[in-house]
């Protein structure tokens, strides 16, 4: 081997550090980093610290761009756009691969299996193996319709003639449900109000006002009177109202399509996700329709040949409904030499689900109804078993949702995913995951404009004994209470048996600290969402994400901008609409998003901070307006503890304004500008935006699912204040958790297992931490004893 050849060999393996300098995304602050290959390295600091401005933010999505790029203009122009972060230099980056935790994609035919790739690979197994044979792998997907044609075409074989053919395709999909296992059924007295005519405004769906686009459709139309009552229309009037199919029709000399009521409400609302309509559209959905299992398919979703096709008298719709540790032992006893490589690659799949904690769930779940924790580890299934190597791992949280017990688990895997060759990235809280790490970043030394640095960089036990927020608090350790308090009442749960609980009575303390608890899939959400309802005086926060756009800020989200704009309207005597960036006060250049996207055709397009407005959002006459010496866009651009000092006294004194600030200061938001985006939050931060939006609710019940979800070991003592202010002003609060330090924190635990799924689904222990502790009965009780070292 010659020099030159030994030369070259050292420089391609010197590539060992992805390097960052001047990273200044978000509230970065020419961040300088160095982060080895092949390693695992985790991101810990405060919540708002700027952790995930460094590693999804710039790390994760400057590799994105790059990637993007190696496609042709033609491709590229049906991708995102991705701006540049602003970084002076990145180098040694490698593709990324990002599991994060947005929920999976509610579609009402996304499933568990099809998200994964198990349920093809169980199609092809049924379509060769199943009797009787009913065709192709699509026979027995329920996204996949049935359809015949015939007709004629022409055919060149030395003369042109028309020859008849038939063409056929048999798909799995249930014709009376289109593969969705439910059926809607609309309440028609919620549609319209019969004693009124069209032109009297019967119309009662959300946007259909007569004044409006469809209103004036419905009433020019000229298949009915608009000026009659519906309950005098004939029953082909009330037909055509309904149900009549698309039809050319002239409005006000316009060309248009009328569509009668009930098909056009299932396309524009019932075919979307409900969660993502506006508030007051999902309410109408709530109202108006029923949802119901398919009485046809009995909610299997799939047509009568596909169920008739069994495989050891099992169809697909049974192996689908099977918990997934049972189908992997079901598919383990097949044997067929002709299915191998396929029985081989279904069961290494399954078997992943069970060793990442996720044994407990089935193929036919709804993607929708997972939670963050459990959509992100579905995610990671697809990487467990992939070819990749020297691949960049980007994780947000992986313990989220997991029980003490499991996180162990996810340990392992993210070392195997390391020991691959991947760089493993992750941005958590929890110390048992901190332990694990080669490498360690810590961010701060604040959240918000206090944190953007890097506190400290180096391994495990040098940050423990360093002088940063984490290090302080690595070891922290809360104490079972010396005393609980004393129930007022009882809240009688009986006979629950959502999903897998097994008619469960159990009686919830009431006027004190309820943590309910168990291993992932044990039944505890079946349990508080399922039999607590929200409604009449109790106030549910979950972990369904908040869905904003780049216009939507806090202040907007917890309706704080009311009372500021009044107050702004006040003082100057205008209008309160000015003082809105949505409205008539918007800058006309950038429509008050403050800054101007410029699509660059075959290039990513580039956002570049408005001229006119400077990226303040309003027009220059509004920022003339001032209370307290502030124009509204320095308001916006405050921290909410910057805020609560601002409103609280002298001239812009705002009392409403200050009680919603209290309240985001308690569940530890102080650090967030009032203006800043909501898609720039993490789920944490999120979450915690809905708690303190919630709050201001009167109820007497409060449900909180995993609020210590994002947050800082320093912060979890901040949240438990607020909890115990909560319950000490008379609320009962009953919390679903993992976090050992909210359970040596309550009151009373209920605990369900003793396993998940199956498995689980009963109440395992009631009573007091203390007598959790000393009984360490259950695998909690075990963690919980080993937590506070008894």
């Amino acid at each position: 081997m010659t020099k030159a050849n030994r030369a070259d060999e050292r420089a391609a393996d010197s590539h060992d550090m992805i390097r960052v300098h001047g990273a200044r995304v978000n509230n970065l602050k020419d961040v300088d980093v160095e982060i080895p290959k092949r390693r695992l390295t985790v991101f810990t600091g405060v919540s708002g610290s700027g952790k995930s401005s460094l590693v999804f933010g710039t790390i994760a999505a400057e590799s994105q761009r790059l990637i993007n790029e190696t496609y042709s203009a033609f491709v590229q122009g049906f991708m995102p756009t991705l701006a540049r972060p602003e970084v002076d230099v990145l180098d040694g980056l490698t593709t990324a691969i990002t599991v994060d935790q947005q929920r999976l994609g509610a579609d009402p035919r996304s499933t568990v299996g099809t998200v994964t790739d198990t349920n093809a690979m169980l199609r092809i197994l049924f379509s060769r193996l199943a009797e009787p044979h009913i065709g192709p792998p699509g026979a027995y997907a329920f996204n996949v319709a049935s359809v015949e044609a015939s007709g004629a075409i022409t055919v060149d074989r030395g003369a042109r003639r028309a020859e008849k053919v038939t063409f056929s395709r048999s798909g799995g999909m249930c014709p009376r449900c289109e593969g969705r296992g439910a059926v809607t059924d609309i309440d028609l007295s919620q549609l319209y109000d019969d004693s009124k005519s069209l032109r009297e405004g019967a119309l009662t769906i959300p946007g259909y006002s007569v004044d409006g686009w469809y209103g004036r459709i419905y009433t020019g139309c000229g298949f009915f009177d608009p000026d009659k009552p519906i309950a005098r229309f004939t029953q082909r009037e009330l037909h055509d109202l309904l149900h009549k199919a698309p039809t050319k029709i002239k409005v006000e000399g316009i060309n248009l399509t009328y569509e009668g009521l009930i098909p056009k409400i299932q396309k524009s609302f019932l075919s979307k996700d409900v969660d993502a309509l506006q508030p007051h559209v999902r309410a109408f959905v709530e109202r108006a329709v029923t949802f119901t299992v398919c009485p046809d398919c009995a909610g299997t979703r799939l047509n009568e040949g596909a169920r008739s096709s069994k495989i050891d008298g099992k169809s697909i719709a049974d192996v689908c409904a099977m918990q997934i540790t049972d189908l992997a032992a079901w598919v383990r006893g097949l044997d067929d030499p002709s299915v191998a490589p396929l029985l081989t690659a279904l069961g290494h799949t399954l078997d992943s689900f069970v060793e990442i904690g996720l044994g407990y769930l089935s193929l036919d779940r709804p993607s929708g109804t997972l939670s963050g924790g459990e959509a992100q580890r579905v995610k990671m299934i697809r990487h467990l078993g992939s070819s990749l190597t020297d691949v960049t791992y980007v994780f947000d949280e992986p313990t989220t949702g997991l029980h003490p017990h499991d996180i162990q688990r996810m340990n392992n895997l993210l070392l195997r995913l390391r020991d691959k060759g991947n760089t493993v990235l992750v941005v958590e809280h929890k110390p048992e995951t901190i332990a694990i790490a080669d490498h360690v970043v810590d961010l701060g030394p604040g959240a918000g404009s206090a944190g953007g640095a890097v506190c400290y960089e180096g391994d495990v036990a040098g940050l423990r004994a360093g002088d940063t927020v984490t290090g302080r608090h690595f070891d922290d350790r809360a104490r079972l209470k010396e005393s609980v308090r004393e129930p007022s009442g009882a809240l009688e749960i009986r006979g629950a048996d959502a999903h897998n609980l097994r008619d469960v009575d159990v009686d919830v303390p009431l006027g004190v600290l309820t943590v309910v608890t168990g291993v992932a899939g044990s039944g505890k959400s079946s349990l508080v969402h399922g039999s607590i309802p929200a409604g009449e005086g109790v106030v549910s926060v979950d972990q369904s994400p908040i869905r904003g756009s780049r216009r939507s800020n806090p202040a907007t989200y917890t309706g704080l901008l009311d009372p500021i704009r009044k107050a702004f309207a006040k003082a100057n005597g205008v209008k309160p609409a000015l003082f809105s960036a949505n409205s008539e006060g918007a800058c006309p250049t950038c429509n008050g998003i403050g800054v101007v996207y410029t699509d660059l055709g075959m290039m990513a397009g580039v956002a570049t901070t408005c001229e006119e407005c400077e990226g303040k959002r309003f027009q220059a006459a509004v920022l003339e307006h001032r209370l307290g010496g502030r124009d509204i866009s320095e308001v916006l651009a405050m921290s909410v503890a910057e805020a609560l000092e601002f409103f609280a006294d002298g001239e812009a004194r705002t009392p409403a304004a200050h009680r919603v600030l209290t309240r985001l200061s308690d569940v530890g938001l102080g650090y967030l500008t009032l203006g800043q985006p909501l898609t720039t939050l993490s789920g944490g931060e999120r979450q915690r935006l809905k708690l303190a939006t919630h709050m201001a609710e009167k109820g007497g019940i409060y449900v909180l699912d995993e609020p210590t979800a994002g947050l800082h070991l320093a912060d979890v003592e901040q949240l438990l204040g607020l909890l115990d202010r909560l319950v000490d002003s008379g609320k009962s609060v009953i919390v679903v958790e993992h976090h050992q330090a909210v359970m040596a924190h309550a009151d009373w635990i209920i605990d369900l297992g003793p396993g998940a799924g199956h498995d689980g689904g009963r109440v395992v222990f009631e009573g007091t931490p203390a007598d959790l502790v000393a009984a360490k009965s259950t695998l909690t009780g075990e963690h919980l004893a080993e937590y506070v070292g008894a």
